[in-house]
């Protein structure tokens, strides 16, 4: 429903209720920023990532767990120490009622830290799961195990889930695609640079030991086979700028359709093993990488499947089991493949363990919002997300290159927005679960038929758009296209994002960007697939389209140029959704920021103006520092370029940035006013 604003000074008004102070001061600095963090050495036309965050860059030292850290770190272990309180002192109690939510949390996590147990149990709280591997005989069996993988822990060739139908929100549909991979992507399987040969080679000695844990004879050998099947997979995955093609990778089938294009596979029997009824419909997301992979799997020796389903069983569990095998797990895992020194901390991995999405989450997240999360702060977030929604309606009715057709769709699309702030309406429902004291794999497997259960009772029912995908103690933030929804959970509101005591271009600069970027989401490359009611359609004109692809692709080759190690750089189409969501939603951000000072000049604070602070909040959200082997995976893997890229190549398409520091032809930064990419 269209709002209209009688006073609009008024109604943008940054007012933010604060739940960390009591004396009127920020929690950073005098104003929301901390100043010392700066190089004032450094001209913020030539390095504006180094000019605002230079000193801090010179005197942090990343922790021996730590592969990246910057400021989302900086709350989630904020938030980790909350949750860790809260459950702590569950565990100081006797009274809790059996079956309660709180019993719950405390058993499990209890489970989780009796370290002792696990050592003397060694391999055996999986030796199920072994022994069903190890009876696989022939194909059908080997259907049924791939069916079988999200129970078990393991791995398949084959993946199957149940998702939103992108073009159909009001059902669940089962997607089809390729997987089974256990190095991050296809990239690292054929990369011939010095670094993917010797996790290549890492990787091989990390599958014979994981397979010696499991009791496997000659494990070098079957090590080799593994890895020579999983590069045989590989060969046949999409790259991942591909896969983010939404319409490239929406393709109806039917059943029949299904096997008769992809033959030589039970699928009847798959969809059963994985616990549910053969569908009507599905969709194949790869469909040229699913027939090659079924030949994979039929040209694979059995023997050599089961090598690997071992491996990967062994593997996913190796943190829940015992000190020696976590230790081997994690030399892999977190040391080769991140350059991790050593683990986090027992109670650390405690808490993800028990408050993530797989575990007891909205338990979890229950207890965390009734202590951490005010109603006033969430009533102040829906005020600012209006800030937000106002500015990019000002934008679309400002575009020079969409025309009035399509400027109808994106306005509709815009008011439809819902925004989700702190936590959900309802919350799960943990009553199916049993969590017993003293048995950290039960309690495993309980919330994993849990979820399973929860997954497959979902087809043929109306999508429950209350649902949230992330956890009110997650600091995060997301935009769900088929509910046309950005989500805030609650411990991403505060400093430096959130804070009620900071100067207001801070907060427009900090949390004011998050909000643009989620909004960003849905006019991005894919997020403008999909319509106001979220279904995936075309609602542009041809023209319009074009014009706006035209803008990316400017967007893709900027993003193209930034390499931050030699021979490592950013992949513009990869990131491109990320790109446009940044630039989009800072450039929103400052627009609501200027429409909130109703034509006042803001004061200069400790020598720096309003709009210097504005862009120094974003450069200090997205400072953060990160070991070369992880910032090596996040180019290879991830969606978003590095942080120094999101201050750096965001800022110097905006021309108030230019004008805030006196960025000059002379700047390394500098693009000439046509070379700026202006979308949203």
């Amino acid at each position: 429903m269209k709002k209209t604003l009688l006073s609009l000074s008024l109604a943008l008004a940054l007012v933010v209720p604060a739940a960390h102070a009591a004396d009127g001061r920020p929690d950073l600095g005098s104003f929301g920023i901390e100043l010392g963090n700066r190089d004032t050495s450094v001209r913020p036309g030539d390095d504006f990532n180094r000019f605002a965050n230079g000193s801090w860059y010179d005197n942090f030292e990343l922790r021996d767990y730590q592969t990246r850290f910057g400021s989302f770190n900086e709350l989630s272990d904020r938030a980790e120490l909350q949750v860790r309180t809260i459950i702590e002192e569950l565990q100081q109690r006797d009274d809790l009622a059996p079956g309660s939510n709180e019993q719950k949390i405390r058993d499990f996590y209890a489970s989780y830290m009796d370290v002792a147990a696990r050592d003397a149990a060694g391999i055996e709280p999986i030796r199920p799961i072994l022994e069903r591997i190890a009876g696989i005989e022939d194909h059908a069996d080997l259907v049924a195990a791939f069916g079988r993988a999200n129970r078990d822990g393991t791995a398949s060739p084959v993946s199957v889930g149940i998702g939103l139908d992108r073009k159909d929100p009001n059902r669940y549909l089962v997607g089809i695609g390729v997987g089974g991979l256990g190095l991050p992507d296809r990239d690292f399987y054929f990369n011939p640079a010095p670094r993917f040969v010797q996790i290549r080679e890492a990787y091989v000695a990390h599958i014979a030991t994981m397979l010696g844990f499991a009791g496997k004879a000659d494990a070098r050998a079957r090590a080799e086979a593994v890895m020579a099947l999983e590069t045989a997979l590989a060969r046949h995955h999409w790259e991942r700028a591909a896969l983010r093609d939404r319409e490239r990778t929406y393709n109806l089938k039917t059943l029949d359709t299904l096997k008769a294009g992809f033959p030589g596979y039970d699928w009847v029997a798959h969809f059963e093993s994985q616990g549910f009824p053969a569908p009507a419909e599905v969709n194949v997301t790869t469909p040229s990488a699913v027939g090659p992979v079924l030949e994979v799997i039929r040209e694979t020796p059995v023997s050599t499947w089961r090598d690997y389903l071992a491996f990967h069983a062994v593997d996913n569990h190796a943190p829940l089991l015992s000190s020696e095998i976590d230790a081997a797990g994690f030399a892999f895992n977190g040391t080769v493949l991140n350059g991790q020194r050593a683990q986090r901390e027992l109670w650390k991995r405690g808490v993800a363990l028990v408050g993530g999405m797989g575990g007891l989450g909205d338990a979890v997240g229950e207890l965390y919002v009734e202590r951490h999360f005010p109603p006033a702060a969430k009533a102040a977030m829906d005020r600012l997300v209006e800030n937000l929604r106002t500015a990019l309606r000002q934008h679309i009715d400002q575009l020079d290159w969409m025309g009035p057709e399509t400027k109808v769709e994106a306005r509709k699309k815009l008011e439809s927005f819902r925004a989700k702030i702190g936590y959900p309406s309802r919350w799960r429902d943990y009553s199916a679960v049993t969590i017993v004291p003293g048995d950290l794999m039960a309690n495993v497997l309980a919330l994993r038929e849990f979820n399973v259960q929860d997954q497959n009772g979902r087809l043929g029912t109306v999508p429950d758009r209350e649902e949230w995908f992330m956890t009110p103690h997650t600091v995060n933030a997301y935009y769900n296209a088929v509910f046309n929804e950005i989500v805030f959970p609650a411990a991403i509101l505060q400093p430096p994002f959130f804070d009620v005591d900071a100067d207001p271009a801070v907060n427009y600069g900090a949390i004011g960007g998050v909000i643009g970027h989620e909004m960003g989401h849905g006019f991005d490359d894919q997020g403008s697939r999909s319509d106001w009611q979220g279904i995936q359609r075309n609602w542009w004109t041809d023209e319009d389209r074009a014009r706006f692809e035209a803008r990316t692709a400017a967007l893709v080759a900027q993003y193209n140029q930034y390499c931050p190690l030699e021979g490592h750089c950013v992949n513009g189409q990869l990131s491109l959704g990320e790109n446009i969501a940044d630039v989009a939603g800072l450039s929103m951000a400052w627009t609501a920021y200027q429409i909130s000072l109703d034509g006042k000049e803001p004061p200069v604070i400790d020598g720096v103006t309003g709009a210097q602070r504005f862009f120094l909040a974003w450069a200090q959200i997205w400072r953060s520092k990160s070991r070369e082997e992880a910032l090596i995976n996040q180019l290879r893997v991830g969606p978003h370029s590095p942080p120094q890229f999101r201050i750096n190549g965001v800022v110097r398409n905006i021309d108030a940035w230019y004008e805030a520091f006196g960025v000059t032809p002379e700047d390394d930064l500098y693009l000439p006013p046509e070379e700026r990419v202006r979308i949203w």
